[in-house]
C-alpha cells in the first residue's frame, strides 16, 4: 500500500493541499467586501464617473421594469432626473428603494444603515428591493469600525435605528428561524470610486 502511495505521489499531493488551505488570504478592504457581498447574493456595479452611476441605475430600473421607486435623499433624487421613473419620497414596503448607506463592512459583506437613510422604519417593514449608492471611502474593516465611523461623523447628533442588511437573497422559507428578522433584501449596489 505504501508503495502505491509513493508511486502515485498521493501523500505529497494531499499534504500540499492541506498546506495551501491553511495559508491565510489577505484581501484588501474592497476585495474582501466584494467577495462576501457577491457570495451572499448581492449584485454589484462599480463606477468611476457619475455618468456611469446614472447609466447603471437606468439599466437596473429598466431590467426590473420598475415604473416607480421611493427615495428620500435629495442628492440621490438628482440621479433620477433623466431616467423615466416616477419617484416617491416616502419609503414604503411596495416600491423599490433608492438610498445611500452609512458604511460597507468588508469582513462580512454587510451594508450598514441608520435613521439617516431609513427614518424610524425597520428594515423588515420596507420593500424587498433596494438600490444602494455608496462610495469606496465608506468601506470599513468591520462593524466596530462602522459604528465608530458613525459616532465620529455625527458628533453630538448620533443617528438611531442602526441596522444592516446581511443577506441579499430573499428566502420564502417560513421554517428558517434565522430569517425571522427579515433583513434579506434583493439588493443592487452602485459603488462609486471616490478615492
Amino acid at each position: 500500500m505504501n508503495f502505491l502511495r509513493k508511486l502515485f505521489n498521493i501523500d505529497k499531493a494531499s499534504s500540499n493541499d492541506k498546506l495551501i488551505k491553511k495559508q491565510p488570504v489577505n484581501l484588501s478592504l474592497d476585495d474582501s467586501f466584494v467577495h462576501y457581498f457577491i457570495n451572499k447574493g448581492g449584485k454589484f456595479l462599480y463606477s468611476t464617473k457619475i455618468e456611469e452611476v446614472i447609466h447603471n441605475l437606468k439599466h437596473i430600473i429598466a431590467e426590473n421594469r420598475w415604473s416607480e421607486i421611493s427615495c428620500n435623499d435629495i442628492d440621490l433624487l438628482k440621479l433620477t432626473t433623466n431616467i423615466p421613473v416616477t419617484t416617491n419620497e416616502k419609503l414604503t414596503n411596495t416600491l423599490p428603494i433608492l438610498t445611500s448607506c452609512e458604511h460597507l463592512i468588508a469582513n462580512s459583506g454587510e451594508i450598514l444603515f441608520s435613521s439617516n437613510q431609513l427614518g424610524s422604519q425597520k428594515l423588515a417593514q420596507l420593500s424587498n428591493d433596494f438600490i444602494v449608492y455608496a462610495t469606496t471611502s465608506q468601506l470599513v474593516k468591520n462593524i466596530g469600525e462602522g459604528l465608530t465611523g458613525i459616532k465620529m461623523n455625527f458628533k453630538g447628533n448620533i443617528p438611531t435605528n442602526i441596522s444592516s442588511i446581511k443577506n441579499y437573497s430573499i428566502t420564502d422559507s417560513k421554517d428558517d428561524i434565522l430569517e425571522f428578522n427579515r433583513n434579506s433584501k434583493n439588493l443592487y449596489l452602485l459603488l462609486f470610486e471616490d478615492l
